[in-house]
């Protein structure tokens, strides 16, 4: 495996650097692999305030471009790194990569995906993790702002409206921000992320039809709404928690080729994202890719 200073090196090193090493070591891994691979990066980690940092309906021009000529014959292998976003881009994205590779995805996620990223891993037929990895609540966001504090900030001023209308200019100065549809569409997209995630896993993971998996389905959804309880959006669930919970896991660290394309792949991603503009890349190993930048 290349490690973190290496891939520095090679990239300062390198004409073109930050393209050709990346597409270098995405190569590699399907080499590797003989199989499709689609990586999707956000900077979310070093660019939280930049727009298009989340899984929104502009992701699909990215995957529809990454899979033009692609043999889906060979399945895919989709690499995700995100913090999440809208439940229904990700129900778009899913449909149609499910529909080109016949359900034959395997995730990858070498660090996070979280929230509508968890909910894209528990479409494919395994997930895999590193020690390293993590996984999340599949608390849907809506315009950046998690889907269950809109709730509980409405659910809030009512509550303290019925015992305390001296409050009534506080909450009306708040929720003038927050107009009331959106708290009908928060509600719709924390129903709609729990029922996607049930029937995902019962489609491909597991069989839906078969009674010992669908109690593993409902264990796994309900723990993937904690929030609920722990009113921790950004809580990170790490490789022994989803293997608790029943998500089929396979350990990254089990196939020391495997760890070391996937980490190579990584941290050349992560250089690019933190180094230039770029706020978010959907590339495949052939260097089709479709690179968001920050406007400056």
């Amino acid at each position: 495996m290349a490690g973190w200073d290496e891939i520095l090196r090679e990239i300062q090193t390198t004409p073109g650097n930050f393209d050709v090493v990346r597409r270098k070591y995405i190569h590699n891994l399907a080499q590797l692999t003989n199989r499709n691979v689609i990586a999707y990066y956000s900077g979310f980690l070093t660019k939280a305030t930049a727009p298009n940092t989340d899984i929104n309906d502009g992701d699909m021009s990215g995957f529809m471009n990454a899979l033009k000529d692609a043999d889906t014959s060979k399945g895919l292998d989709l690499i995700l790194h995100t913090p999440g976003g809208s439940p229904t881009a990700a129900e778009s994205i899913v449909k149609y990569l499910r529909t080109k590779f016949n359900s034959d995805i395997r995730i990858i996620v070498p660090h996070m995906a979280m929230s509508a990223g968890t909910m894209i891993a528990c479409s494919g037929k395994e997930i895999v993790m590193g020690k390293h990895s993590s996984l999340g609540p599949v608390d849907p966001q809506l315009n950046g702002i998690p889907a269950y504090d809109i709730l509980s900030m409405f659910n809030q001023a009512k509550a303290e409206l019925v015992n305390e209308p001296k409050l009534l200019t506080y909450w009306k100065l708040l929720l003038e921000r927050y107009p009331a549809p959106l708290m009908y569409r928060a509600v719709s997209a924390i129903n709609l992320s729990s029922v996607l995630v049930k029937e995902w896993l019962g489609t491909c993971m597991f069989d839906a039809s078969k009674e010992s998996d669908r109690a593993v389905i409902e264990r796994i959804a309900n723990a993937l709404n904690e929030h609920q309880d722990s009113k921790a959006h950004d809580r990170h669930f790490d490789i022994a928690k989803c293997k608790k919970i029943g998500l089929r896991i396979t350990d990254l660290e089990s196939d020391q080729a495997l760890q070391d394309a996937v980490l190579s792949l990584h941290h050349s991603y992560i250089f690019t994202l933190d180094q230039t503009a770029t706020v978010k890349i959907i590339e495949n190993q052939d260097g089709k890719a479709m690179i968001s930048l920050t406007k400056t």
